[in-house]
């Protein structure tokens, strides 16, 4: 069967919010704990739901954690998110030729839907699974097949396509294709550990992959 639906995480996938994220999490941590947290301990928690990683440092004052996180995210959103090269031109393009696109994420819906109507790449998505529309966030199947469900497409015709290991591992749980994406912040050859299916360097592969387009 051939694939005719694409999942896609949102941050680091479709667009470069690691600046953002980063910038959060130091204005966060070094609030409340001033020197604790180097700049490599917070990308390794990029891609974990926001709730988790604040409950992993202090199960206490997570729900404060996470408000003052998602204040100062809010805040300077718009400044700090920035397009990857190809990746508008891909979607638009996938979705004149027919794919049905979705996307699956960890963020809130709210800041989700801000993020991808700033890139203008809200009217090419049918729907958005995010973290509260799910009881267990990836890597467990439950987001890619709640998206699958909504869309009217089985594993056979689907494929996952993130930035990080959550991405990848809950494709594989869902059954469908995977592909990282080479532009991950943790790095090309640690996302390849996850033996996804497909490591694309530009969004734009996915039409030579799947629809025959030269690019």
């Amino acid at each position: 069967m051939a694939v005719n639906t694409m999942l896609f995480d949102l941050d680091g996938t479709l667009i470069n919010t690691n600046p953002l994220i980063i910038s959060s999490f130091e204005y966060t941590l070094n609030l409340y704990y001033p020197g604790v947290y180097s700049r490599d301990d917070i990308i390794g928690m990029i891609g974990t739901p926001l709730l988790e990683n604040f409950e992993n440092i202090d199960a206490e004052r997570a729900p404060e954690l996470v408000k003052t996180y998602q204040t100062h995210n809010m805040e300077h959103h718009d400044a700090l998110i920035e397009e990857y090269e190809g990746v508008k031109e891909a979607i638009h393009s996938l979705h004149e030729r027919g794919f049905k696109l979705g996307i699956v994420t960890t963020k809130r819906r709210e800041a989700a839907l801000r993020g991808a109507e700033k890139m203008d790449l809200l009217p090419y998505f049918s729907t958005m699974v995010a973290i509260e529309d799910v009881e267990h966030a990836k890597p467990h199947p439950q987001p890619v097949q709640l998206a699958m469900n909504i869309l009217g497409a089985v594993p056979e015709e689907t494929i996952m396509v993130g930035d990080s290991q959550y991405d990848i591992l809950s494709g594989q749980n869902a059954g469908v294709t995977t592909a990282g994406v080479s532009w991950t912040i943790k790095g090309e050859e640690w996302l390849q550990t996850f033996e996804p299916d497909h490591m694309l360097q530009d969004m734009r592969e996915l039409l030579r992959l799947y629809d025959g387009v030269h690019i």
